[in-house]
């Protein structure tokens, strides 16, 4: 067996790229991206091919994930037609497209997706080599890649992240250790930068924050394994991203998505970085609760970053983890850059083994009504004044003034975790406050209060899963109305919100968008209101009763166990029983 002309670096994304109907595909020369399928030949045209509304579909192809699903083919199957197939794919790259042609950020996902399924290749019994010349071809091709890249660095965020973790492999495949440590030092300074103090990534999105995590993880990975001195800076803002990283993650072991991004498992990503930083509280929630030990918090803040997350347990407190409740806060900052949704005080629940309520995620960057969708205040579980966006609408970075939130405070005894945060907008006078009380740790009263000299129209809205769509009802009673859905019910007491169900969409990925249902709880007219929204994981009735005295409201929840009643107001909140 001929051997790699590299010198092998640390793959976290394998795994995620074993498949062998992507592989068969490929070698058909057919590549799925975006929610669409396009057959273009194992020779395509690079520079053209795509889809015409939405430059996204050639920006994922162009970057050739699927190299690694060939290489495990390859290795498992020991056929060469996937082999060939990856060559004709990056011969003919080489052929069409000059190094700098496609932003530095895609050529850097291309060049370690280069990487990774060239070595794999390497590792199978049945390789000899590359056909005549294309290795040493391939060798160059990556070293102007990289030169390209370090030359025309992107300032900030993400992007860098990506870039400075792409030349360190680059310098560590070449045997370049110079090369490889110049860029680890910089990719510190820049996680210095945009992994704030709390441990959330400057762009407030939890999609992305969980791959820029990736990058510092592999880094530690793959200085590690080279012999490499790790920076202590780059480990103490691995530790604290990986902090944000178990305590956003759902009892299903999905992160949902805040903000750009998609709803994504990211267990493998805990386990490694379980492995490397010797932290049995990420193994736990990497396996489930199956190894290493149960992570100490379960009410937990991430001041700067605005992420407040509640949880009844992870495991240990008899209940299964699958079946554990898990709630978000989202009542931070839009984030850096213009990835952030007009989402503030939005929540995301999960409870007896399903999400209640959901962020529908992203679907799309193309500048249409879509994007405005899924980006706006509409599309997420929070409350939407006169139909209008917490901070005006733009596809990518705001212009002018944004919305601004803040959390008040937070209560924590026996029985009742309370959150309670505030946002503005630039966009109208109306103040919303909204308070979310997770109570015996099992359900959730979340009580909206909104304030404005002048009338206007709110609308709470609650966004349920794809499963909810068609298997949704509600049922109108004089005391309250109840939305019942397969994850749970939705009760809005009598006086405190007229229910509708509307449609709306949920996006499990890029560019795909499933029908589901929206639970939109109203009260026009007026410039003061009170909405509440008592949420109930699981199939367990319950009758709702609430009342506002002055600062404050009592609502009461009864249910076949007992009642309990919650008192909520700009002071410390109750709970009592009877």
């Amino acid at each position: 067996m001929q051997p790699s002309l590299l010198h092998s670096v640390v793959c976290l994304t394998g795994q995620r790229r074993q498949d062998l109907a992507v592989a068969e595909a490929a070698r058909a020369g057919r590549f799925t991206h975006a929610g669409l399928t396009l057959t273009l030949g194992r020779r395509p045209d690079w520079l053209h091919a795509g889809q015409a509304d939405d430059e996204e579909w050639r920006i994922e192809w162009v970057k050739l994930y699927e190299g690694l699903d060939l290489a495990h083919a390859f290795v498992h199957t020991g056929e060469p037609g996937f082999l060939r197939t990856w060559e004709d794919l990056v011969e003919s790259f080489c052929d069409q497209v000059p190094a700098d042609y496609d932003s530095t950020d895609v050529t850097a996902r291309r060049l370690q997706n280069w990487l990774y399924a060239w070595q794999g290749f390497a590792t199978a019994p049945a390789y000899d080599g590359l056909r005549p010349g294309l290795a040493d071809r391939l060798l160059r091709r990556i070293d102007a890649d990289a030169l390209h890249i370090a030359e025309h660095l992107t300032t900030e965020r993400n992007h860098r992240t990506l870039e400075l973790y792409s030349l360190f492999l680059v310098g560590l495949a070449l045997g370049d250790d110079a090369r490889a440590e110049q860029a680890l030092a910089l990719l510190t300074d820049n996680a210095c930068t945009d992994i704030w103090d709390d441990g959330v990534h400057r762009e407030c999105s939890t999609d992305y924050h969980m791959i820029v995590l990736r990058s510092l993880v592999g880094a530690v990975a793959n200085a590690r394994a080279a012999g490499l001195s790790v920076p202590g800076a780059l480990l103490d803002r691995v530790h604290r991203g990986c902090d944000v990283a178990l305590h956003v993650q759902r009892p299903d072991g999905i992160t949902p998505a805040l903000s750009d991004g998609d709803p994504d498992d990211f267990r493998d990503l805990l386990a490694t970085a379980a492995a490397l930083l010797d932290r049995p509280d990420l193994a736990w929630a990497a396996s489930r609760g199956t190894t290493g030990m149960p992570p100490r918090d379960r009410s937990v803040s991430f001041p700067v970053g605005g992420y407040h997350v509640q949880r009844s347990g992870w495991g240990d407190r008899g209940r299964g983890y699958a079946e554990e409740r898990f709630g978000v806060f989202d009542c931070g900052p839009l984030g850096d850059g213009g990835h952030g949704h007009y989402d503030q005080l939005s929540v995301e629940l999960y409870g007896a083994g399903s999400p209640l309520v959901v962020d529908p995620g992203r679907y799309t960057y193309a500048d249409n009504c879509l994007r405005h969708w899924f980006k706006g205040t509409a599309g997420h579980n929070t409350v939407c004044v006169d139909d209008l966006d917490q901070t005006p609408y733009r596809p990518g970075k705001p212009r002018g003034q944004v919305s601004t939130a803040r959390l008040l405070g937070r209560w924590t005894g026996p029985g009742l975790d309370v959150l309670c945060g505030r946002v503005s907008s630039p966009a109208y006078d109306a103040v919303h406050t909204r308070t979310v009380a997770f109570v015996r740790n099992d359900y959730w009263i979340v009580h909206d209060r909104l304030r404005a000299a002048t009338p206007h129209r709110y609308a709470a809205h609650w966004h349920l899963g794809a499963d909810a769509e068609g298997s949704t009802t509600l049922h109108a009673e004089p005391a309250q109305t109840v939305v019942r859905a397969p994850a749970g019910q939705l009760v809005v007491p009598a006086g405190f919100g007229a229910v509708a169900l509307t449609g709306g969409w949920v996006s499990p990925e890029y560019g795909v968008k499933l029908p589901a249902p929206i639970v939109a709880v109203r009260a026009d007219g007026r410039g003061d209101a009170d909405i509440v929204t008592v949420l109930l994981p699981g199939t367990e009735l319950a009758d709702v009763v609430a009342t506002r005295s002055g600062a404050q409201t009592e609502v009461r929840v009864s249910r076949p166990d007992g009642t309990d009643v919650v008192r909520l107001s700009d002071c410390a909140p109750e709970l009592s029983s009877c």
